[in-house]
């Protein structure tokens, strides 16, 4: 879908992208705050920021509860919803063409208008308890907050995540919202057909019932090195794996396109060198890789589960094929594939608002920054096999790694598979 991008700086200190995309019949708004977990006072009341974002559709100064705003917001067909991360609280929605201005003035009720109060703090701690519950039983989500802390990175696992949930009082949430809901660290992203709208939603933006406040950053982990991490279980039938490699630097956009074809040549398909690989030898059903970036660091992901009597041949697999790449043995066919199957997929990504949206959010609430859409093809076509070469050496010789698993193995064995990893450096 064709669009246009504008940003937009306004005089309360928000700042945001105006996508203009003429033939969309629907608006998407995204609401984004540095309010997540790592912007809570202190580590007793962790869960404060999720507790928050889960109140925020209730009690507002217009309506008495959540179900009377929710029945108002959904009148017309209209969604809403909000997620909260470590770094980021953000409210999304998206509506039909003729109700843009409905569902943006009922958006700043619940992001600048809430009136939290404790009935409904008791009943959201009750869904949080839920939630968090239930994610233990998940084991692939029990993987990344221990390798975040064994890497050096202030986050809580989802047990002591629920530990923190009776230490939160009603001014905790109220304070949460009052230093973080500010104008200044406000960001948005809306995209739809704005031709002539612009400056109606500049001006309905700027008179938003914030406080000027200030922007946070998103703070500096103290990266290190660190030793496999064992989550036991007794009862896991299988190994559920993830491992990182980290850098204390941003990836610039065209890299972060350069690493996402190298993870498609490894990960990508069943042609690929180590999950198709895998996969023919019936070694794992299920493993992938990714890269993310943020403002400060990058991280670069594996995950997967695996029996324990294929987990030794599965990593013996990893290491070969990821040794293979920092010295240099890929080949021009293999890139020119990936390649291929990026532009195709990039042109897949612009078909809705939503998609769009998507598309722009990470970076720019990350950095400040965006590559327009248009620029991708240009970035992916110049790709070449020294960039690739060149960032998995930087990524795997950064000298901070680390894994993490779920499982009943002891952690003897979980040494001597990373041990075949840390060997290829």
């Amino acid at each position: 879908m064709k669009h246009t991008i504008e940003e937009v700086k306004l005089k309360s200190g928000a700042s945001g992208l105006l996508i203009d995309a003429p033939e969309s019949p629907v608006l998407n708004i995204r609401i984004i705050f540095r309010a997540g977990n790592k912007f809570v006072k202190k580590p007793e009341i962790y869960e404060v920021a999720h507790l928050m974002e889960h109140m925020a559709f209730g009690r507002n100064a217009e309506y008495r509860d959540e179900q009377a705003y929710e029945a108002e917001f959904t009148k017309n067909g209209a969604y809403h919803n909000a997620w909260t991360s470590d770094y980021f609280i953000a409210y999304e929605a998206e509506c039909a063409d003729f109700e843009w201005q409905r569902i943006l003035e009922l958006q700043e009720l619940a992001v600048a208008k809430p009136r939290f109060n404790e009935e409904e703090l008791a009943s959201e701690k009750g869904n949080v308890r839920s939630e968090l519950t239930g994610y233990q039983n998940e084991y692939a989500r029990l993987i990344w907050p221990k390798l975040q802390q064994s890497l050096g990175e202030e986050v809580l696992t989802y047990g002591e995540r629920l530990k923190t949930i009776n230490n939160i009082e009603l001014k905790d949430v109220r304070d949460h919202h009052r230093r973080t809901h500010t104008a200044k660290n406000m960001q948005f992203i809306i995209t739809g057909n704005l031709h002539g709208r612009k400056r109606k939603i500049v001006n309905m933006l700027e008179n938003w019932d914030l406080k000027e406040g200030e922007k946070f950053e998103i703070p500096l982990s103290n990266y290190h090195a660190t030793e496999p991490v064992i989550v036991r279980r007794k009862d896991a039938s299988n190994m559920s794996f993830g491992f990182s490699f980290v850098i204390r630097r941003s990836l610039e956009p065209a890299e972060q396109y350069a690493m996402g074809c190298l993870n498609h040549i490894l990960n990508g398909t069943m042609n690929s060198k180590i999950l198709g690989a895998a996969r023919k030898r019936g070694l794992v059903y299920g493993m992938g890789s990714q890269t993310e970036s943020d403002r400060w660091s990058s991280t670069w992901d594996f995950d997967g589960e695996v029996n324990a009597e294929n987990a030794s041949d599965l990593f013996d697999l990893i290491a070969v094929e990821l040794g293979k790449i920092i010295n240099g043995d890929i080949s021009e066919a293999d890139i020119q594939a990936a390649k291929t199957y990026a532009l195709g997929r990039q042109q897949m990504l612009a078909q809705t608002a939503e998609q769009i949206s998507n598309y722009y959010l990470r970076d720019y609430i990350t950095t400040g920054t965006y590559e327009p859409m248009t620029e991708s093809t240009k970035m992916i076509e110049a790709i070449d096999k020294s960039t690739i070469v060149q960032l998995a050496r930087i990524f795997v010789q950064s000298g901070i790694s680390g894994l993490t698993a779920v499982s009943d193995a002891n952690k003897a064995f979980l040494e001597s598979l990373w041990d075949k990893i840390i060997g290829i450096i």
